[in-house]
């Protein structure tokens, strides 16, 4: 038996003993080492040749990650590693590097407890590697660090062994910074990397050796041996001495917990449930028996097996046969294959019990980010926040009519695999509106449609993503129903800060508010405490409250009025595009005593039309998608590089200089981004790095608004000029 099958049966024995499970993801800013480390990793557990570690790059087995050098999705892989005598079971998840897949990072960390921070020795901690830890810590992950690329510091940068040592230290430091800011407070001390304590590892994971402070006391190397190791270009036999495998593995086995203790600090924060319950003393602690928890984290479609859903199991047991329910929808679902990973490869196990992160296929209701339960009436997770949003839409065609319906298919499909994907059906146009978070990501899913599925298509140029926002308080709106018997007087106003980072961080649940319970954060965050008991709603990043009094017969209409909200956020009056930042107050209304009269098709319109007028009133105006771009280029080219940005509308904020190298900070809007990849190449001759990170919307400069606006509305065949406030009544 080869040691590849020999760890598969390992591992299934182990699947049954949670305390012997480890859930690791790997995370880091693009082109830090996450996916040789990964394959060194692998090849030091038997699962593939450790000739062919760092080179064959395992877990990037998708032809577009080989054609572009880079992690495009998150690969699952499970491997054993023997420590103090115990075998242990490590679940890892290598993920992607570049921003425009950040979605996938943010998802991973759904499912694993632990994780390891990769950090260049090189260049140190960067803007992913911020938003990595950030992702981590929001979803309760404990991390370890891992100072990679050692050997580039030593052999091309020529550091003296002080110099080396005093690197580290400085990106210690930066990611013990960058952990402060988001770890939770019962954390401020035992989540920080200690040297000491064996939390930080140094190596190189292409040449397959690390070190860390208890390995160099359990094999008396030192920093000056790795020195000189790496001087006289030895690493092979530095490699033997301390491989990679055994010190991370080590590492994480000692350092990052396993479920049985994680869930017990995870599931309070991502599971807002009663913990008290059978089903929450289950995930709580744990159990193989009792409710079947399962966490959808990513959708993998699969050739012959069709979609296998992969995700954390949080409790239970879930074997072949198996019934679940997935919340939200409607029936139920058979379980038809329980399988674990190892990169592109699956492996199908009789069953698997909490703890594991595990593929099962049958769940065709299920998307990423969906609940599946034995429970009916189970209370779903908390939904995953992804820390940057669709910008960059593309419009969709078929080359052939009869390949219409495959598209179709193949896009709902693709949108449940990848919730970072908005697909959307143009009604005026009849387009496939394919929205995503960047230029890469969109080309990626075209390749996809093209050369996986084989579907011709014709793509417009990619457009930008814009949001709707008013900057002040509006005056009281009278929106009319259709019948003339309803009346509703309605204000508009910029949300307050706190309130919008709690959306965004999903401390506010989309959705109708349980008022009781919110009512107490809102004044908390600023809100009035009269308007704190009245929150309705929330949707997207804008929230519903109701500052009336003694309205009759207005619990009646309250989810009409909800959902005339929602429309009226998801396109907004200005030019259809989301509302963002937007606080809607219903003041007053009027309603007819008789029932009848008080239907949807009376009440969404007059609430519709009321919010629009206010917004309208009060001016509305469009806000564009803002990227942080951090530039790293030799002095030689500071000139080009400051030209290039000036045409960009950009906005430099720093500018750096280590050795003959400049690091330029600046921020500068999606829509001048288009082509700027090319354009650096061009002005630097290919030796400059970049890359870019999602910061939010702002205002679209004054002068731009009419020409952006008449745009977008001609785009959507609208007419090019916004309708008055008279237009909606009042």
């Amino acid at each position: 038996m080869g040691r590849k099958e020999d760890n598969v049966k390992k591992a299934q024995l182990i699947m049954k003993t949670p305390k012997f499970i480890r859930n690791i993801g790997i995370a880091a800013h693009i082109d830090h080492g996450k996916t040789t480390l990964s394959d060194n990793l692998i090849a030091g557990a038997g699962m593939m040749s450790e000739d062919l570690a760092g080179k064959q790059l395992l877990l990037d087995f998708d032809e577009q990650e080989q054609a572009r050098g880079i992690t495009i999705n998150a690969a699952n892989v499970s491997m054993v590693h023997e420590f103090d005598k115990n075998e242990y079971l490590i679940n890892l998840i290598d993920t992607p590097g570049h921003v425009d897949f950040g979605g996938d990072v943010t998802r991973a960390m759904r499912a694993v407890d632990g994780c390891v921070i990769v950090a260049c020795a090189v260049e140190g901690a960067m803007p992913q590697t911020e938003t990595v830890v950030r992702q981590a810590l929001r979803e309760r992950v404990k991390p370890v660090l891992f100072i990679n690329k050692v050997d580039r510091l030593i052999n091309e940068l020529k550091v003296s062994e002080q110099e080396m040592q005093s690197r580290f230290i400085k990106i210690i430091s930066q990611v013990n910074s960058l952990i402060s800011k988001n770890v939770p407070k019962e954390h401020k001390a035992d989540w920080m990397m200690k040297v000491e304590d064996g939390a930080v590892a140094f190596g190189s994971a292409y040449y397959n050796w690390a070190i860390s402070v208890p390995y160099m006391k359990q094999t008396g190397i030192s920093f000056k041996d790795i020195y000189n190791y790496c001087a006289k270009n030895d690493q092979r036999a530095l490699a033997k001495k301390a491989p990679v495998h055994e010190v991370l593995l080590n590492m994480i086995i000692k350092h990052l917990p396993s479920p049985l203790v994680a869930q017990k600090e995870r599931i309070p924060k991502i599971w807002k449930g009663d913990l008290d319950s059978e089903v929450g003393q289950t995930m709580f602690h744990c159990k193989e028996s009792g409710e079947t928890v399962l966490m959808i984290t990513k959708i993998v479609m699969d050739k012959h097996a069709g979609e296998i859903a992969t995700g954390r199991l949080f409790s239970g047991t879930i074997k072949r046969g198996d019934t679940l329910y997935t919340m939200g929808m409607p029936g139920m679902s058979r379980v038809q294959l329980v399988s674990v990973f190892v990169g592109s490869d699956r492996i199908t196990v009789p069953e698997a019990s909490a703890g594991n992160i595990i593929g099962v296929s049958g769940l065709k209701q299920a998307i990423a980010g969906s609940t599946v339960a034995t429970a009916e009436d189970m209370i779903p997770f908390e939904r995953i926040v992804h820390v940057s949003e669709p910008v960059v839409t593309v419009a969709i065609e078929a080359k052939q009519m009869k390949d219409l319906p495959k598209l179709i298919d193949v896009l709902r499909s693709l949108a449940k695999a990848d919730p970072s994907l908005q697909v959307e059906i143009n009604q005026e146009t009849g387009e496939h509106l394919l929205s995503g978070m960047g230029e890469l990501h969109l080309e990626i899913t075209e390749y996809r449609i093209v050369n996986e599925q084989g579907i011709p298509i014709i793509t417009s140029e990619p457009i930008v993503v814009y949001r709707e926002t008013v900057t002040k308080l509006s005056p009281q709106f009278e929106g009319k129903s259709p019948n003339k018997h309803n009346k509703f007087y309605i204000e508009v106003l910029p949300i307050e800060d706190e309130v919008y980072k709690a959306i965004k961080n999903g401390d506010l649940p989309q959705g109708k508010l349980k008022t009781k319970k919110v009512s107490k954060e809102l004044v908390k965050m600023g809100v009035p405490k009269t308007e704190a008991k009245g929150a309705y709603a929330v949707f997207g990043n804008n929230i519903l409250v109701n500052a009336s009094r003694g309205v009759q017969y207005l619990h009646e209409t309250k989810e009409l009025i909800i959902d005339a909200f929602k429309e009226a956020m998801a396109l907004g009056p200005l030019s259809r595009e989301i509302v963002n930042g937007v606080k809607v107050r219903l003041m007053d209304a009027n309603l007819h005593e008789d029932a009848i009269h008080r239907g949807p098709a009376q009440i969404i319109p007059a609430v519709r039309s009321a919010i629009y007028g206010a917004m309208m009133t009060v001016g509305t105006m469009l806000t564009e998608p803002i990227v942080d771009a951090y530039i790293t280029a030799p002095q030689d080219y500071m000139g080009a590089m400051s030209k290039e940005l000036g045409q960009r509308r950009a906005n430099i904020l720093e500018m750096n200089t280590e050795g003959d190298m400049t690091i330029i900070k600046a921020s500068a809007p999606v829509a001048e981004m288009f082509g700027f990849s090319s354009s650096v190449r061009s002005a630097t001759q290919g030796r400059a790095l970049w890359t870019t990170e999602f910061k939010g919307f702002e205002s679209l400069p004054f002068h731009l608004q009419e020409e952006i606006t008449t745009a977008i509305r001609t785009r959507k065949g609208l007419k090019p000029q916004p309708p008055s406030p008279s237009y909606y009544g009042s």
